[in-house]
């Protein structure tokens, strides 16, 4: 086949932003508080046993859904969390990264023609995913100003070929939390549909001012019908390992696992056995976490007070909008180019996460950095 021939799958789809503006910002030599990974370690007991592992001869394909045990600390976890008893031969895959999580749910249950809601702005990754399934996308913009979701709306939506709705609490980019009436609403409208329900929890640890996180591993009927995806990567500071999990019940970890399989198969294994012992020996640090990024994010908040930025502190995430209407009327894209290039502090727009965006001035802010780096980019920000 010659190369004029061939015609894309995802034609209009390019580079993600993330990527985009992380480069951006590495040759305009900006802060980068972009895309979302620490400038800091993970924890040095971690890296330890990293280390045991990869000179304990543990470099070896691991079973296709995970080592044993680290897949039974997920349970153990789920279980202390949750009050679900998943079953981690059964229940429970570990997967290279969330984003491989997401794909594979997509892709095990869609089929050319269905429908699939989501809601804007989401995560940029969804929408290909379902286009690869030949899929269609029905994209319900969140509620201005407070980015939640109108459930009714949903309800309005829904067709005899929606087969999926997929939320994503603590949210990215939006930072909001999804509260029990929420699932509450969720369930309801499922109930008597055959509708699978594909839920983006990676931020499940970031949930701030004393909310906690709803997950529908923590609802009796949705656990029944959902495919929930949660990240080590967010969790330990270690974006770059690639290291995730989907749980969900036996009837579709089976098809998830069959997709699984042919896309990497496994994922490193010296990585799940130092995940697995750190999970045992150290839970305060997944506990802790809540409480350590909300310190972050109050302290850039804070920070920026004295800029013209205004912003509304996030409830979760490491992710924090800001609305720069007072400092410029160019298009968020524009704003955020010139913010990275002539300012140096590199930012996300949030027009790349809608289908139709609206006619805000919204940036993300991520603040899962040093206290040192928050503080030299707040300090050029406050400048504009």
């Amino acid at each position: 086949m010659r190369i004029s021939s061939l015609h894309s799958k995802l034609p209009a789809i390019g580079t993600t932003i993330f990527t985009v503006m992380s480069k951006m910002a590495q040759d305009y030599g900006a802060i980068n508080l972009s895309q979302g990974f620490p400038d800091f370690e993970c924890p040095d007991r971690l890296k330890q046993l990293v280390v045991h592992y990869l000179n304990a001869q543990k470099n070896q394909y691991p079973p296709m859904a995970g080592i044993p045990a680290l897949r039974q600390q997920i349970a153990r976890k789920i279980s202390e969390l949750y009050d679900h008893q998943a079953d981690a031969d059964t229940e429970i895959t570990v997967t290279s990264g969330a984003t491989e999580a997401l794909f594979d749910v997509v892709q095990a249950v869609v089929h050319p023609g269905d429908e699939v809601i989501l809601f804007d702005p989401a995560y940029d990754s969804y929408a290909p995913a379902i286009a690869m399934a030949r899929g269609k996308a029905v994209r319900l913009p969140l509620r201005l100003p407070d980015y939640r979701i109108d459930w009714d709306q949903v309800d309005d939506v829904i067709t005899k070929r929606t087969c999926l709705i997929i939320i994503n609490s603590p949210h990215n980019p939006c930072g909001v939390v999804l509260c029990r009436a929420d699932l509450d609403a969720l369930a309801d409208l499922i109930a008597k549909r055959p509708i699978l329900v594909l839920s983006d929890e990676v931020y499940e640890h970031m949930v701030f001012d004393e909310q906690r996180h709803f997950s529908v591993l923590s609802h009796p009927e949705l656990r029944k019908k959902s495919f929930a995806v949660f990240s080590f990567g967010k969790t330990y500071h270690v974006t770059g390992w690639k290291l995730a999990y989907c749980v969900a019940p036996a009837t579709l970890t089976e098809e998830f696992r069959k997709v699984h399989q042919f896309v990497t198969f496994t994922t490193t294994s010296f990585l799940q056995y130092a995940i697995a012992d750190f999970m045992a020996e150290c839970p305060e640090h997944a506990s802790g976490l809540s409480s350590f990024y909300q310190k972050k994010r109050d302290y850039f908040y804070q920070l920026m007070q004295h800029s013209r930025f205004v912003l509304t502190p996030s409830s979760g995430t490491y992710f924090q909008l800001a609305d720069y209407s007072a400092i410029s009327e160019l298009g968020d894209m524009e704003f955020a180019t010139e913010l990275t290039q002539h300012h140096g502090v590199a930012a996300i727009p949030l027009s790349p996460f809608y289908e139709n965006p609206p006619p805000t001035h919204i940036i993300r802010f991520c603040f899962c950095k040093d206290d040192a780096t928050l503080g030299k980019a707040a300090k050029i920000l406050c400048r504009l």
